[in-house]
């Protein structure tokens, strides 16, 4: 088959397990004009008040129904199968459907309950979505090629399993963008993911197509990954709490990737959720069935319940990078207005709260920038470029523009000498830290913008940075893009090309609505510390 026959038939195959009674209508389709579809499903009616009811639960909250018997796991799961079944219909994000396995292991569920009176684990009948890279068996994992069509899982990932055992529900894998390289989700499988709050925007990537579904409540709690910020983009453009843990915190053992064996700057995966309660009930719930007994490289933490109470309670000294006395600046290219004014919210919020806040002025940014690209991109693009030439398929434009720079692969000892570099930044910005040791947790933008417009992403140093330094990190919801409040600085003078292409891409009508999230910092492998810092920032801007 040519590979346009091979995509037509991977979205019919698609399209048949969605049942023919979840299917809209095409009168109740929105009009594409429409840009936000996040309330469509509680105006359309096509679900049942129950259905409706649960989809708006938190995991602990579904977890806690399921155990005192309020809810069976089959209620819950055919509620989130039928809700994610709309999402995909609204903004394209699943890419695997496995609705009958996931209602025939809800059921097995239900009789383990009703036999022992008791759950198998904390996520007992709680639906869990998984980026395409997990492998569950009987499925595809295509990461955004063609070339990966066809395949089916015969093993499945440790995160997995994992999520079995504690008794989560796979039901859906969600949509990549090609290569996984970038921070949009765009592929020649299904084509574009788009933003449930503002359809002109981006839903982020890679992990683009859990953010547009977690965003949706089409899944309660969803699984992604992060080299370069692939959970964190997607959840700040999304509306969503995320965590990134450090390295060997949570396994990576038996996912697709591009090319294994890549560790100078490894992919990490984390949750991504509704709320913060939510972060650390999945970590306590995933880290309960020891995963360091399956993948070697993790290292034997359970979940440390003391450090996270030391996190979320007592005043905290938080440092905001700036630069020039412009907060969430970091010298090279200058947030969006929606941006800067969601980190003076948070600013205000914390001091409101008798938390400290001081300036972080960032340390050799744009160094950490170029050798973060140096090391990810050590190939030259070869293994992107023999994943999508294997099947004819064409590049999409951010990864033919990638590939068209034509970066020359690197020898071994070159890559040593990165690995070496790497390691002599991440020591001095350890140093950095430690002369500033009072400092809890630092907060910065997660990307000069909110979810951007389509094909717009430019500038992911916000993110990437926090990779090469392997501190763990979260995204915080904070407020809302406000055309009216988020005027564009006519007046505004660029300090270098790049600068000026990301700001003159904003315009506040078309961002008006997008969500605005932050990024806070915290110390490697402190990620219980992290999550309830990031609590106390949470209550702080409520008020």
């Amino acid at each position: 088959m040519t590979w346009e026959e091979t995509v037509d038939k991977k979205r019919k195959a698609l399209l048949a397990l969605i049942p023919d009674q979840w299917r809209i209508r095409s009168d109740q389709l929105p009009a594409e004009s429409q840009r936000s579809v996040i309330s469509f499903v509680e105006e359309s009616n096509l679900l049942t008040a129950e259905e409706l009811t649960i989809t708006k639960l938190n995991v602990q909250q579904l977890a806690g129904k399921i155990a005192s018997g309020e809810y069976t796991a089959a209620q819950v799961c055919q509620a989130y199968c039928h809700r994610a079944a709309i999402a995909h219909q609204l903004v394209n994000c699943l890419f695997e459907i496995c609705f009958d396995a996931a209602l025939e292991q809800a059921n097995k569920l239900d009789e383990y309950f009703q036999k022992h009176g008791k759950t198998v684990g904390l996520l007992h009948g709680v639906p869990v979505s998984l980026k395409d890279q997990f492998r569950v068996k009987g499925l595809e994992s295509s990461i955004g090629y063609v070339s990966g069509l066809g395949t089916v899982d015969e093993d499945e990932s440790i995160v997995t399993e994992c999520l079995r055992k504690a008794g989560a529900i796979i039901y859906v894998k969600t949509s990549v963008p090609q290569s996984l390289m970038i921070g949009e989700t765009v592929n020649n499988i299904i084509g574009r993911t788009l933003n449930p709050y503002n359809r002109l925007l981006s839903c982020g990537g890679s992990s683009g197509g859990e953010g547009a579904l977690v965003g949706f409540h089409g899944s309660p709690l969803g699984i992604g990954t992060d080299v370069g910020g692939s959970i964190r983009i997607p959840s700040a453009f999304n509306n969503l709490w995320c965590l990134k843990p450090s390295n060997e915190r949570l396994p990576m053992g038996k996912l697709k990737k591009t090319v294994d064996g890549n560790e100078s700057i490894p992919s990490i995966c984390g949750p991504m959720a509704h709320s913060v309660g939510d972060l650390a009930y999945f970590m306590q719930a995933f880290l309960q069935q020891e995963p360091w007994k399956y993948d070697p490289k993790l290292i034997d933490i359970p979940w440390r319940e003391t450090r996270y109470l030391e996190g979320k309670t007592g005043k905290k000294v938080f440092g905001v990078m700036a630069v020039g006395g412009i907060f969430g600046f970091d010298g090279i290219v200058m947030p969006h207005p929606p941006i800067l004014r969601g980190i003076q919210q948070v600013i205000i919020s914390l001091q409101k709260a008798g938390h400290t806040v001081v300036e972080w002025q960032p340390y050799k940014h744009k160094y950490a920038t170029e050798l973060t690209t140096a090391i990810l991109f050590a190939d030259g693009g070869a293994a992107i470029r023999r994943s999508i030439e294997s099947s004819g398929e064409p590049a999409i434009p951010d990864i033919k523009q990638l590939l068209e720079l034509k970066r020359p692969p690197i020898d071994l000892e070159t890559l040593w000498k990165l690995q070496s570099e790497k390691y002599t930044y991440q020591k001095e910005y350890l140093n950095f830290w430690q002369q500033q040791s009072h400092i809890d947790g630092w907060i910065l933008p997660v990307a000069p913008h909110t979810a951007v417009k389509h094909g717009d992403y430019k500038y992911y140093a916000y993110t990437s940075i926090i990779n090469l330094l392997d501190w763990p990190a979260m995204t915080i919801p904070v407020t809302f893009a406000d055309k009216e409040i988020d005027v564009k600085d006519m007046q505004y003078k660029s300090i270098n090309d790049l600068d000026a292409k990301v700001y003159e891409g904003y315009d506040a009508d078309i961002y008006d609505g997008a969500p605005v999230g932050i990024q806070l910092v915290g110390r490697r492998l402190q990620e219980e510390y992290l999550v309830g810092l990031a609590e106390q920032i949470g209550q702080a801007l409520l008020g």
